[in-house]
């Protein structure tokens, strides 16, 4: 199972911008599907974003389309989402998710991942 860590989370104002980082280990497989997905207390776990390790391929939820971008560092086996524009409501626990796929399609359902990294806090004030 791939090994997951979340880093940049932080505070920032309306309009600010934060990049997350997730750190990937212990692959076994050569390509995967990484997504970003939020969680805001008492809400459901939200699919973000995410990208096809083998050819690059990203998908974003309406929400987020033009303000974030996901990206990734094959060398340091790293996936990025860039946070622009934020808003208040983008306030959440960010979480990495992995899952081995020989298949461009990364669809941003939770269900469908099956490693998680811990998580790191956005919050976005107004």
């Amino acid at each position: 199972q791939v090994q997951l860590v979340e880093s940049g989370g932080g505070s920032v104002q309306a309009g600010g911008s934060l990049r997350l980082s997730c750190a990937a280990s212990g692959y076994t497989y050569s390509r995967y599907c990484m997504g970003w997905f939020r969680q805001a207390p008492g809400k459901e776990r939200e699919g973000v974003a995410a990208i096809y390790t083998g050819d690059g391929t990203t998908y974003y939820a309406d929400s987020v389309k033009g303000r974030f971008t996901i990206s990734q560092d094959n060398a340091k086996n790293t996936v990025y989402l860039q946070l622009n524009s934020l808003k208040p409501e983008d306030t959440s626990m960010y979480y990495c998710a992995a899952r081995a796929s020989g298949w461009w399609y990364c669809p941003l359902n939770e269900y469908d991942y099956n490693s998680w990294g811990q998580g790191t806090q956005v919050t976005v004030s107004s």
